[in-house]
C-alpha cells in the first residue's frame, strides 16, 4: 500500500505545487551534468568517455537511493511519505498541461507571436515562422510525448523499483536530454545516455501508447500504433506518439526545422483525421489525464488484489 500512498502524495504535491521554482534537485544535476561533459567531452575516445561520464553520473546518485530505500525498508509511512516527494520531484504533470495551455490560450485568440514563444519553451525545433497549425501540431506532440517521459516512466519506474528506481529513470532521461542530440559534440559522447533513456523507456512507452488507445479512439489508436511507429526516428516516441494522435483523432507529424535543419517526419495518426489546433492540444492533455486515472485504478485494484490473495481472502 505505500506505493499506492506515495503515488498520490506524488500527484497531490504537483498539483498544489506544480515543479519547484527554487531549489529543484534536477537543476543541481543539470549543472553536474555540464561539469562532467565539459571534463570528459574531449579527445579522440568520445563514446567512452560518454560512458565515464554517465556512470559518474548517475551511479553514486542511484546507489544512495538505494540505500535510503533500504533504511526505510521498516517503516512504511515514512517510507511512503519519503517515496511521494521523491516521486513528485521525478514527474512534470502539472508543468507539462500547464506548458501546454499557455500554447492553447493564444492560439484560440489569434495570437500567433505568444503562441510561438510558449511552444519554444517546450520544444527543441525553430518555431520562429511557425503557422497556427503548425504551432498547435508542435505542442500537441509534446504533450504526448512528454506524458510518457515526463510522468507514465518515472511512475512504471518507481512502482517496479521503488525510489532507486525513479532516480535511476529520471537522471538517465535528464542525461539524454542533455547529451542525447546527434550532431557532432554529443553523436559519440551522446551515445550512452542516448541508448540507456531508450532502454529505460522501452516497456513505459509502449505501456503509455497501450493506455493512450484504451482511453481514446481504440482502433484508430492502435492502426496508428501498427502503422506508423516503426517510422519514426526513436523506437519510443514512435508508439507514443502514433497511438497518442489516433488516441485523439488528430493528423500530426510531417516537416520541422531543427537547429537550422529541415527534416521530413514520417505522419502520425489518421490521414484523415482533425487539423492541430488549440483544441487538440487540450485533447491531449485530457488524453494524459485519463491515463492517469487509469493507472490510478489500476494500480489501487491490483494491490487489492494482492492483499486479498496474500490474505487467503477470495478475490
Amino acid at each position: 500500500m505505500s506505493i499506492a500512498l506515495s503515488l498520490m502524495i506524488a500527484l497531490l504535491l504537483d498539483y498544489l505545487f506544480k515543479e519547484p521554482k527554487r531549489f529543484h534537485p534536477l537543476v543541481g544535476f543539470g549543472n553536474l551534468a555540464a561539469a562532467l561533459e565539459q571534463r570528459f567531452n574531449r579527445g579522440a575516445a568520445k563514446k567512452r568517455a560518454g560512458v565515464l561520464a554517465w556512470s559518474a553520473a548517475v551511479i553514486p546518485i542511484s546507489l544512495v537511493a538505494l540505500c535510503v530505500d533500504l533504511l526505510l525498508d521498516g517503516s512504511p509511512v515514512v517510507s511512503a511519505l519519503i517515496g511521494g516527494v521523491v516521486l513528485y520531484l521525478a514527474i512534470g504533470w502539472q508543468s507539462l498541461l500547464s506548458h501546454a495551455l499557455a500554447v492553447a490560450a493564444p492560439l484560440k485568440s489569434a495570437d500567433i507571436d505568444s503562441a510561438r514563444a510558449a511552444v519554444g519553451m517546450i520544444v527543441s525545433r525553430d518555431t520562429s515562422e511557425l503557422d497556427q497549425t503548425a504551432v498547435a501540431s508542435a505542442a500537441t506532440e509534446s504533450v504526448l510525448e512528454n506524458g510518457a517521459d515526463a510522468v507514465f516512466a518515472a511512475i512504471f519506474w518507481f512502482c517496479l523499483l521503488g525510489i532507486p528506481g525513479v532516480v535511476l529513470y529520471r537522471l538517465s532521461n535528464t542525461l539524454d536530454a542533455m547529451w542525447g542530440y546527434r550532431n557532432e559534440r554529443f553523436l559519440q559522447f551522446g551515445w550512452c545516455a542516448a541508448r540507456m533513456d531508450d532502454l529505460l523507456n522501452f516497456i513505459p512507452a509502449r505501456l503509455t501508447a497501450l493506455s493512450y488507445a484504451l482511453v481514446g479512439e481504440t482502433q484508430i489508436a492502435l492502426q496508428s500504433w501498427k502503422q506508423q511507429a516503426a517510422t519514426w526516428k526513436s523506437p519510443n516516441a514512435g508508439p507514443v506518439m502514433a497511438a497518442g494522435a489516433g488516441a485523439i483523432n488528430v493528423s500530426l507529424g510531417g516537416a520541422a526545422i531543427y537547429h537550422g535543419q529541415l527534416q521530413q517526419r514520417p505522419p502520425l495518426g489518421p490521414e484523415k483525421g482533425a487539423q492541430p489546433s488549440a483544441q487538440s492540444i487540450e485533447e491531449a492533455c485530457h488524453l494524459v489525464n485519463r491515463v492517469l486515472m487509469l493507472w490510478g485504478v489500476a494500480l489501487y485494484v491490483g494491490i487489492a488484489l494482492i492483499v486479498a490473495i496474500s490474505s487467503g481472502v477470495p478475490a
